[in-house]
């Protein structure tokens, strides 16, 4: 059970994680609006296909001045494998660790078998992060079925930035 509640307008968590081909990501720390996406590893078909989607929508993400990220419990030989084979042009981060999943509030999975992983990884999570530092969307998930749907999300935070909408769901 993720703990403790990560909740809408807390600031992101100061972590920084390394990224397949060199570089890291560090998405408290960055400017204007960033999306960080936890994604369960190369292991994870329904993963892929929902990154190829973002892959698609990166020029559309970008053209509304959000900087996307993603990460993952793989070691770096695994993500830089699916940055390859995937054809992924976004930051993907490495090593997400058991003790940050928890940090984020996701839920946290254990290998069915060793041929599906070698370690404990998340489950889907996604964190919309506004130029203040605070988490202005969030969703977490504890299967992998379970994932907004990107088109929608960025038309709501279009929205929500043409607006100055508020963040919901503080309690």
């Amino acid at each position: 059970m993720p703990s403790p509640k990560f909740a809408a307008g807390d600031a992101f968590p100061d972590l920084t994680w390394d990224t397949a081909g060199g570089g890291s990501i560090s998405p408290a720390q960055g400017s204007g609006w960033r999306l960080l996406i936890v994604y369960r590893g190369k292991h994870c078909p329904l993963c892929k296909k929902y990154l190829g989607t973002l892959q698609e929508m990166l020029g559309d993400f970008a053209a509304q001045g959000i900087t996307v990220y993603t990460i993952s419990a793989d070691h770096k030989e695994k993500a830089e494998a699916d940055v390859v084979d995937q054809g992924w042009t976004f930051p993907v981060g490495y090593d997400l660790t058991p003790t940050q999943m928890r940090k984020l509030g996701t839920y946290v999975s254990d290998p069915r078998s060793p041929t599906e992983t070698d370690r404990p990884f998340s489950e889907p999570a996604l964190f919309a992060i506004n130029p203040a530092g605070q988490v202005q969307v969030l969703d977490i998930s504890n299967a992998p079925f379970a994932r907004p749907d990107l088109a929608g999300l960025l038309g709501g935070l279009k929205y929500i930035m043409a607006n100055d909408y508020p963040i919901r769901g503080r309690d």
